[in-house]
């Protein structure tokens, strides 16, 4: 849920995710909300740098697990399943993409 200030015309000035003096409530999904964050293409940007930043973010909890500054049952469960969820795929990915396997193995 998103609060809309809008224009005059009827066009959104401004979007909060809290409740502002003179906004409306609207669903995330309503065309007008879809308009706001695509009318100057940057969208599709933030969205390349939100998956380079999760990227920075995953390995960044690597790295601290690894380093024994936290551990993986310190988070939350959802997080961990998320976690989990992302390895999995990324080594399949990875897995499928390396056709001549490890450096281990004999050919």
């Amino acid at each position: 849920m998103f609060y809309v200030v809008r224009h005059a015309d009827g066009s959104i000035q401004s979007v909060s995710k809290l409740p502002q003096p003179g906004s409306e409530p609207i669903d995330e999904h309503h065309p007008d909300i879809q308009l706001f964050f695509n009318a100057d293409g940057a969208a599709p940007a933030f969205n390349a740098v939100d998956a380079d930043f999760v990227r920075v973010i995953e390995d960044l909890i690597d790295t601290l697990i690894m380093k024994n500054v936290i551990r993986h049952t310190d988070l939350p469960a959802a997080a961990q399943k998320k976690l989990m969820l992302r390895k999995g795929l990324r080594n399949r990915v990875q897995g499928a993409l390396n056709l001549f396997g490890g450096d281990d193995q004999v050919l």
